[in-house]
């Protein structure tokens, strides 16, 4: 009997020599070791790997994971990583967002990035304030929530990733916990290894700012969703559960196989345009070619 393979890399092989500057207790700690554990598993290489960061806390891991990185504008992170993966789509692509990030200013970006089926993973910090910040509310915020920019409390309802990601028909729809490393772990691999676009929201507890949704409250109020009998491939249970308010599912809701982006373009489906022969073009040839 063989033993078996062992792993490429450590955790720690992903690591910077810059320390993270989070809050102690801060849930970016967990979603941190998770996505390099799931690096670790899926046996991927940090050359080979982009990370593309938005604002906020959860951007400030771009100082902290040894893979290429790219820290972009607020809400935008999500366009740039489809371009990486248009460029060369050979490259493991992932996205780390917040919830204010990528469901305020990025929110358009992130339905059509689910639509089109962009073949990279957007792992959202969801803590339902603006951390980095110091505490705002945020799309995800309850409604009532009370903080420094709503002292009487939010208006609008809640920003409801999960039923927008099925609405948008979104072919890999999962939720963790940032407080169970293993299964948020689990859901990282099985998004990057889904050909196309995989939202992982994540609730992820501000110990600073959000003293509601703490990591007690989510502990009692989280369910996984694979020991209720979930079925993925049931996009209308998918959606009953996405609007629970009893307990809060956690788990793979919904997956699909269906061709990504850039599998649907004749001209990139094979080769990746970085591997394309570049023929040189006198501008004239060019302009030529536009008239």
């Amino acid at each position: 009997m063989s033993e078996p393979e062992q792993p490429k890399h450590r955790a720690s092989d992903f690591n910077t020599s810059t320390f993270p500057t989070w809050c102690p207790g801060c849930g970016d700690f967990g979603i941190w070791a998770a996505l390099k554990n799931a690096l670790v598993e899926l046996g991927r290489e940090p050359h080979d790997t982009v990370v593309v960061y938005g604002i906020g806390c959860s951007g400030n891991m771009a100082n902290n994971v040894n893979t290429y990185a790219f820290h972009g504008l607020h809400g935008r992170p999500v366009p740039v990583a489809e371009g990486i993966k248009m460029a060369n789509h050979g490259l493991t692509v992932i996205v780390i967002a917040g919830d204010g990030d990528g469901y305020g200013e990025g929110l358009g970006h992130f339905l059509h990035a689910v639509r089109g089926n962009a073949d990279i993973t957007y792992i959202v910090h969801n803590n339902q304030v603006y951390g980095l910040t110091t505490g705002q509310t945020s799309p995800t915020s309850d409604k009532g929530y009370k903080s420094k920019s709503t002292p009487h409390g939010v208006i609008e309802e809640p920003i409801n990733p999960i039923s927008l990601a099925l609405g948008a028909s979104g072919t890999f729809v999962a939720r963790g916990y940032a407080g169970d490393i293993k299964h948020l772990t689990s859901l990282i691999v099985q998004g990057v290894q889904h050909k196309g676009f995989s939202l992982i929201d994540v609730f992820q507890p501000c110990v600073t700012f959000n003293k509601i949704n703490t990591h007690l409250w989510f502990q009692k109020m989280t369910v996984k969703l694979e020991e209720m009998g979930h079925d993925p491939s049931n996009r209308e249970a998918a959606i009953q559960q996405a609007f629970r308010r009893d307990q809060l599912p956690i788990g793979l809701y919904y997956k699909e196989d269906r061709p990504a982006y850039h599998e649907q373009l004749s001209q990139i489906a094979e080769t990746p345009l970085v591997e394309h022969p570049l023929e040189p073009l006198t501008f004239d040839e060019l302009q030529k070619e536009f008239m």
